[in-house]
């Protein structure tokens, strides 16, 4: 901007004007944009790296790649073992188990420091080595194939051969940016869970808002530090039905476990009476487990958890059921179905964001245009991968590729359960009569559970009795699944 001042002779008069310097926009040129280098639009570049000649421009706002992770909470970590994390090429997990903590015994969990540094690994030594990926980090995408640099104001304008991936459509809320949608008085102690790590000095007691995976990690750090449980408040409007991660273990060792639970699961849907009936099911065959066997769960987000991380949860007993917060007063708290007392020495910790911004699924093809969703349960980064894949392998045919993505929704109400299985069992379905595609995720690391059951004995006849239930009652199963929807 320039200020000019000019003065004319009789009498004075002062003209201020301003000219913006309008920078020449640069141009660029490549096959695929690709915006935002969080975990699925890296998830997508390291695959399309592998399965294509094409190249690449990846911008994002972020100074590294990893999207959220940049703004995670310090002892966050991944709640599902680091094997079904990161990108196809390069393995995230040292392949060890815990052997202390309440992980003990299970595949580890890796940090969220690990995570962005591991991501940042991918796009030094992997992407962009490659000479076919350009990345431009601290940049704004603006649209209509423009993007700005928010350090140097360069603008950009990138001309697309082939198609822009919108990375950013399952855009994750964390809590250290989120806006509460509660009042709250001006002389309440309120923080967001990044700075739980930041107390000098002990409060009285802590008020942890959200029922979530968010608020589960608070509590359970705040219990680890060695916080009384008795001086921890747990607010959650809902209660949710929580996996077991026992069964999700990676490797042959838990065969039972993890096919078994896969086992378990259709042979309890093919059964079920109704979305309640099966829920129970599912709890009897440890795939679910609650907080509370009193209370009935009306949420699940996908949250994963140890059964010794359960056992320390349900320490706390203080927890108030009384819908969502409403206003925080210095001396009391006021929620949908009543209030409870708290003061001016309690710190108030927020965990109430809902992690996904978006969650309205879309056509993931979309003519010169690709929006990466999940298409797998709770595997946002193998989906992502696949997408690329799948693109890759039926350039030209939108149809088909839309046909072999057909968006697994991301769940919120405890129902919404059943919807996601049958989409998920859908695609599965699809796939596998897809021999190219069936040769592919064998040999992709993120398709952990394809890797055991390609590696286990099945002469063994604990595995063929596991690997019979799974097909004597997958038709049942994704019959009685859309029995279920109409119903509901």
């Amino acid at each position: 901007m320039i200020i000019g001042v000019l003065k004319a002779s009789s009498p004075c008069i002062t003209f201020v004007f301003n000219i913006r310097v309008i920078m020449a926009m640069k141009e660029l040129k490549t096959d695929y944009l690709i915006i935002g280098s969080g975990a699925m639009g890296m998830a997508f570049a390291d695959t399309l790296l592998s399965d294509t000649d094409h190249s690449m421009i990846i911008v994002d706002r972020y100074a590294l790649p990893g999207g959220h992770w940049n703004k995670a909470y310090p002892f966050v970590t991944l709640h599902q073992p680091s094997h079904f994390y990161g990108v196809a090429s390069t393995e995230l997990s040292s392949g060890k188990k815990d052997e202390i903590g309440w992980n003990k015994g299970l595949f580890e969990l890796a940090s969220g420091s690990e995570v962005l540094a591991y991501f940042n690994k991918v796009m030094t030594q992997r992407l962009l080595p490659s000479g076919r990926v350009q990345y431009f980090p601290k940049c704004s995408y603006q649209g209509d194939y423009e993007f700005v640099s928010n350090l140097s104001g360069d603008r950009y304008k990138v001309d697309v051969t082939k198609k822009i991936v919108d990375a950013t459509h399952l855009n994750t809320k964390v809590p250290s940016t989120h806006t509460p949608n509660f009042k709250i008085e001006a002389d309440v102690q309120f923080i967001p869970l990044n700075n739980l790590v930041n107390i000098t000095d002990a409060p009285e007691g802590y008020v942890v808002i959200g029922g979530g995976k968010t608020g589960i990690d608070a509590c359970l750090w705040l219990l680890q530090t060695g916080v009384n449980p008795d001086k921890i408040t747990w607010v959650k409007s809902r209660d949710a039905w929580l996996l077991n991660r026992l069964k999700t273990q990676p490797t042959v060792e838990f065969f039972e476990h993890s096919i078994g639970a896969q086992a378990d699961q259709v042979e309890s849907i093919a059964n079920a009476k109704s979305a309640d009936d099966l829920f129970l099911k599912l709890e009897e065959n440890g795939i679910f487990l609650r907080i509370d066997k009193n209370i009935k769960p009306s949420m699940f987000h996908g949250a994963t958890i140890s059964e010794m991380e359960l056992e320390q949860i349900n320490r706390i007993k203080h927890i108030v059921r009384l819908g969502r917060v409403k206003h925080l007063k210095g001396n009391e708290i006021v929620l949908d179905n009543g209030t409870i007392p708290t003061s001016k020495n309690h710190i108030h910790v927020d965990c109430s964001a809902t992690p996904l911004e978006n969650i309205n699924p879309v056509a993931i093809f979309q003519g010169d245009r690709i929006i990466p969703q999940t298409i797998r349960s709770y595997q946002p980064v193998f989906s992502s991968s696949m997408v690329a894949h799948i693109e890759a392998l039926y350039p030209n045919d939108e149809k088909k590729k839309n046909q072999l993505c057909q968006v697994v929704p991301i769940p919120d109400r405890d129902t919404d359960w059943i919807q996601m299985t049958a989409i998920n069992m859908m695609n599965q379905f699809q796939w596998n009569q897809d021999k190219e595609l069936r040769r592919w995720m064998a040999d992709n690391r993120l398709d952990g559970f394809g890797k055991i059951v390609k590696e286990v004995d099945k002469t063994d006849p604990k595995v063929i009795a596991v690997l019979s239930k799974f097909r004597d009652n997958a038709m049942g199963a994704a019959m009685n699944l859309q029995r279920m929807i109409g119903e509901m």
